[in-house]
Formats: structure tokens, sequence, C-alpha cells
């Protein structure tokens, strides 16, 4: 089974939320069958389509939840699964009768074989391994059996410790050489030496694992897994949020997120970086990217790494936080299979990072516009105080103010938000009209629409999207598209999320709780779709210029996912596409021919597809010379995607006259943020043909304004 990528924050209608069924109240002296009884209840009353909890649930719900705990099947033997599937068809009614046995069979077992692991490893680490034998590891642990045996899980410790140690060894090895090279009397450290010195930093990573992050795992913390197991049978969105995941939530929402300033996930065993706030310390780095997996951590004043392989996100995020001004090392594994050290100071990263920034820039004499939002963003508390959709409006006015003659709107990237403030901003580029229809099980479809008939932005507008421009992304790109008011240009299509999640307390259903926090629900409660009547489920958005991207031959998407809820079409909406002058039709034509033709892109798609190969290579030689010749030979290989980077426009982009005054009185690094920022626009092929296809709208804007009048 794929694991389901678990968001750090919330996409597209986040907010505590009270339902019609909360009437309904609870009561039991036991936390946990309480637990269960509120959440199967909430799942079946308030969930968009709640799935029947049959044989077919329990035999799916089993699975996942072994995996969930057993990623990479290291503790559990054949032998224990044979005494786990008696339950096998009888969770959902375990769950009726809010029995809680197969938990405790399986908690008390993993409890056993997690102790027996510290003695396996333990014993594994203590003799020398030997990187001139030709073996092999695969880390492809969806397809690899339980062990059978003592023996054969001695084995498989052996070999994943084996080849954890391997990057250490090398890493070592690199280290002795570059000391040598600007020392030349320096002694080199033997082989053996280096050997011992990578496992003991294994075995020092591998404890701290296990004292600082299993051993403090109470039993809640293993029962809040096992339920967030149920509720993501329903769909990938709906999720547990256990007491001390709701209280870090409600940290994220006080506008400060403190250390690398990068929003993590974990899938299977690994931590993922999703997002990198603009202007924090992992984006100033240049060297962190959206879907590298984060290792190692290292303090500054720690000789050897923390391997957070396997940790909880919220553990692994214990590491990589830290006081402003601190050092961390992330050993990162790129996309591509490559290793390296990134050292990183800490810092405090405001949310402000996040929100819309506009530029201008200059071609054939023409002034145009481009605006990035990362994010649709809203203060849930004063939605009049901060939302996206006043931003953008803002700074389209500031850019017609200076000459704007058309826009960009990149929403690559940007995985969501508010939804009243993608129909407010979708608002103001049209006179008025339905924006996104809102659909719950049960109910008529409610449509939602612009109502102001003033438009902020009547010229050439594109929006710029990828395969990770999710939700309120979706939303927006979509009804520019259907009113054939902008043209959208970016991946074959973006990443499908068509649901509508509400977070709900647990705790506003049980009267007189005396158990203690129960947490909180992300669940799904809506569909949403296109005014013409098409779910962005699962589909996504295709955009009108279809270009490669770096996500374009990998598993992103809402399709990809366990569970997803499945694509439909319901009635469209009444609209009327936008009247003007532009030649849409042309345009596009024209923009694919250039995109097909294009070098720059070709490299791209290349690139991408190399990726994909590297991905799929689960197979790892514990040969040293092998395993260096492997790496060597990839990163020989990454060598012609060098010209990647060294691509640059003929573009100057330049900032709006209000940020060139804050320029002058900035203390907050705003102008190095910025030119950061314009630097990345000038090598952004993207961007490059954007404002072409912009150009190319406005001639044909001026050509049928013309046959118009003759007519």
């Amino acid at each position: 089974m794929k694991r389901n990528y678990k968001m750090l924050f919330l996409v597209l209608l986040l907010a505590f939320a009270s339902c019609s069924f909360t009437a309904k109240s609870f009561d039991d002296p036991d936390k946990d069958k309480l637990l269960v009884r509120v959440i199967t209840y909430v799942l079946q009353q308030g969930h968009f389509d709640p799935i029947d909890m049959d044989d077919e649930f329990s035999a799916e719900l089993y699975e996942d939840y072994i995996e969930t705990i057993d990623p990479v099947k290291r503790y559990f033997y054949e032998s224990d699964i044979k005494d786990f599937e008696k339950f096998k068809l009888t969770l959902d009614d375990q769950l009726k009768a809010q029995d809680i046995t197969f938990f405790n069979v399986v908690h008390e077992r993993m409890l056993k074989r997690i102790e027996e692991a510290k003695e396996i490893y333990a014993e594994v680490l203590l003799k020398p391994f030997d990187y001139t034998l030709d073996e092999e590891f695969d880390t492809d642990y969806e397809n690899m059996e339980f062990a059978k045996n003592k023996k054969q899980m001695k084995e498989r410790w052996r070999k994943q410790l084996k080849f954890s140690t391997l990057s250490n060894y090398d890493d070592l090895f690199e280290d002795e050489n570059r000391i040598k090279e600007r020392d030349p009397s320096h002694v080199v450290k033997t082989e053996a030496e280096i050997e011992k010195e990578a496992r003991e930093s294994t075995l020092k990573s591998i404890d701290i694992y296990f004292n600082d992050n299993i051993d403090d795992l109470k039993r809640e913390d293993w029962f809040a897994i096992y339920v967030n197991a149920i509720v993501e049978e329903f769909d990938p969105h709906t999720y547990y949020l256990a007491p001390k995941g709701k209280e870090d939530f409600d940290q994220r929402m006080s506008g400060k997120l403190e250390g690398i300033g990068a929003r993590l996930t974990k899938r299977m065993d690994n931590i993922k970086i999703v997002e990198l706030i603009s202007g924090g310390p992992a984006w100033r780095s240049k060297e962190l990217e959206v879907e590298d997996i984060i290792l190692k951590v290292k303090q500054e004043d720690e000789e050897f790494p923390v391997n957070i392989v396997g940790m909880r996100i919220s553990d692994a995020i214990k590491y990589i936080k830290g006081p402003k001004g601190t050092k961390v090392t992330l050993t990162i594994k790129k996309i591509d299979g490559t290793v390296k050290d990134i050292e990183i100071v800490r810092d405090v990263v405001e949310l402000g990072e996040t929100y819309a920034k506009a530029s201008l820039v200059e071609k054939d004499d023409k002034k145009f516009g481009v605006i990035n939002l990362p994010a649709f963003y809203v203060d849930f508390n004063d939605y009049k105080k901060l939302n996206a959709a006043k931003d953008v409006k803002l700074e389209v006015e500031r850019l017609k103010a200076e000459g704007m003659e058309g826009l960009v709107l990149d929403l690559r990237n940007n995985g969501g938000g508010s939804l009243p403030a993608v129909v407010d901003m979708a608002g103001l580029f049209i006179k008025d009209g339905p924006i996104v229809q809102v659909r719950s099980t049960g109910e008529s479809k409610e449509v939602l629409r612009d109502r102001d008939k003033s438009i902020t932005w009547d010229g050439p507008l594109v929006i710029l999207v990828n395969e990770i421009s999710a939700s309120a992304s979706e939303i927006m790109a979509a009804a520019m598209q259907d009113y054939k008011r902008a043209i959208v240009i970016g991946s074959k299509q973006t990443y499908g999320k068509g649901t509508v999640q509400n977070v709900l307390n647990l705790n506003n259903l049980v009267r007189n709780n005396s158990n203690g926090d129960l947490g909180a629900l992300a669940l799904t409660t809506q569909k949403y779709y296109r005014i013409n009547g098409g779910s962005v489920q699962l589909e996504g958005v295709k955009s009108d210029v279809k270009v490669p991207g770096r996500f374009s031959f990998i598993d992103v998407g809402e399709k990809d996912k366990d569970n997803p809820l499945p694509y439909d079409v319901i009635d469209a909406a009444d609209y009327t596409v936008w009247d003007n002058y532009f030649d849409y039709d042309q345009t596009i034509k024209s923009s694919a021919e250039r995109m097909s033709n294009n070098e720059q892109l070709k490299l791209i798609e290349e690139k991408a597809k190399w990726v994909k190969s590297k991905i799929d290579d689960t197979v790892f030689s514990l040969n040293y010379k092998k395993y260096k010749a492997k790496l060597d030979l990839n990163e020989e290989e990454a060598k012609r995607f060098d010209a990647l980077s060294d691509y640059k426009t003929n573009l100057t982009f330049q900032p709006l006259a209000y940020e060139k005054e804050l320029f002058e009185s900035d203390t907050t690094d705003l102008k190095e943020k910025r030119e950061r920022w314009y630097e990345s626009l000038s090598q952004d092929v993207y961007i490059e043909e954007a404002l072409n296809v912009l150009e190319d709208l406005r001639t044909s804007q001026g050509i049928k304004k013309v046959a118009s009048v003759k007519d």
C-alpha cells in the first residue's frame, strides 16, 4: 500500500467546526472506547461519503495498520501476522462494539518486538561490516515478506544497518580525503578505523531513536496511531489530530514558524520537504528543494548526526527546530538519489513571507506584472484584516498604477487555503457570476458567487500551475479557464484535490468529560465542482498549454493516494463566458508550438524521466566499491542537467515603487529576499513563456478591436 502524505498544515477550508450532528453526546469511563465511539459516529454521520464498516473495510484497516506501525518489516514475524490474521475480518464488528482487542494484542506484541529489536541491533553493531562482500539491499519493503525466524530477522537488521552505515562510511572517507588535500601531513585513518567510527555513529543514532522517541511513546500515542488508521480508510484527507497534534496545529496558526522554514510530511519511513517558506533559512540556502528527504540531523555541538528515518514526524521536528542563530546540519537525499550534507542557520520565520508579492518586468517596451501567491491564506478570526484576495487586489492596483499591461498569477506549489479568499480573488477578474459549486451528501448543491460587479483587472491574464497546485489553486485556475478569462500554463494536470475538510473538536461531543482531551478530527464534509459541472477530484485542472516539469513523472497527486474519493460530474452553473477581444485559441496554439521547440523544457523533461528512473531503482549494493561507483555515476549523469541552473532570460524584474521605499528603511532583509526572487524569475522558462503569452494576447486584442470597429 502506498501510505498517505501527511501534511503539517491544513489546506482548503479548515476551520474549527460544529456540525449538525453534534447534538448527540457521549459518555464512557474508558477513554479509548469513548474515542472509538465518537470517531465512528462522526465518520458515519458527518463524512461526505461514509463507507460501510464491513469485512472489506476490516481487511483494509488490518493491512494498513500493520503497515503503519511496521512499514519496513523489522519488528513482526510471519508467526505474529498469522496470530493477528484472526482479526482481519472482525475489526468492523469490534469497532461497532467499542472493542479494542485487536489493538491491545498488536500493541503488546509490538512492545515485545521492540525490546527484542534493541538486543538485535546492539548485537549486530558490535561486529565490523565487511564492505568487500558482494551483497545487495532492496528498499522495496512493500514486496518484502515478514521474517520467518530470529535468524532471518537478525539478517534483515544487519543489512538495513549496513546500508544505513554505508553513507556514514562514505562520508568519513571523503572527509579524510579533503583533509589530506588541505594538509599533506595529515595521517589518513585506516579503513578499519573509518568502519568502526561509521558503525559507532549508526549505533548512537539508533540508540537516540529508540531511547528518545520509541521509548517515550505512551499507550495513548500508539492508540492515536490506530485511530488515525481507522479514519484514513475513508479518504486521504480525513485524519485524527491527537491532543498533541491539535496543540501543534493551534501553534502553527499563531503566525510564526521557528527553525529552518520548511514544511514537512512523512511518507512511509521518510521525512520529506513539501514547502520552503519564502525568505526562510532553508529557502535562503538555495540547496534544499521540495521532495528532498531528510535522513539525518546534526546539532552544531554534537559530533554525530541523529538518523530520523522511521521517526514520528513530531519527534523528527524536535531535532530540526531550534533557537534562532543555532546551526543544524541536515543529511539530505535528493530526488535523484544523491546524498549531501547541508548546513543551515535557524531563524524565526514570519508567515508574512508566505503572502502575495509582486514584481514589474519590461518586455519589448511593454510593462507586465507578476504576482506570486504561495497560499490562499486568511485570518480565521478576522477575515477583513488578512486574506489573500485583499492582498492580491492591492498588488494588482499597484501594478496598474505603474503601467501594467498584462498579469501573470503564479500558483505553482500553492497547496490551497481559504474558500472565501479564492471566491473573492476570482471576482477581481470578472464582473460577477459563479466561481465554484459545493455539494454535501444528500443536499442540494450550493453555488458560491462573486456578487461584486467591479473588476480590478480586465486585461490579459495568465495563470501558472504545476502538479502541486491544489484545492483553492485549482478552483481559481478552473474558474478562470471556464470563463475563458485566463490562459493556464503548466503541468498536464494539477493535484486533483476536490474535497473540503472541516476540523471538529471531539471534546464538544462529550458531556461531563473527565477522560481528558480527545483531540480533533479533520473530516471531509463536501466536494467542490467547477462551474462547468466537472469535479476537480483526481482529474485536476488540465493546462491550456501543457509543459513538462520536475514532477511530471512522479506520483504526487490525489490519484496516487490511498482511498481517494471518485471523480464525478454535476449540472453546470449558469455562467457566461468572458466577453473580450482576445484570441485565446491562436495564442494557445502559438505558445504550444514555442514550448515544443524549447531546449530548456526538453532538458527539464529529460531530467524528470531520469529522476523517475532513480526513484524506481530500489536495489543497492552493500559492496563499497560498487556503491561508490554508483554514486559517482549518478553525479556524472546529473552533470548534463547543470545547464538548467545556467538558463538566463534577457528579462529584468523590478520592485514596485512602495517596496523601493521600504528597502530604504528595511531591517528584515526584505531587499535581499526580493532580489533572490527577481533572480529566480529571470531564470524561469515558465515565467518567460507566460510573458510571451501576455504579449500575444495584447497583440490579438488590438487586431480584434480594429476588426470589430471596421465591421
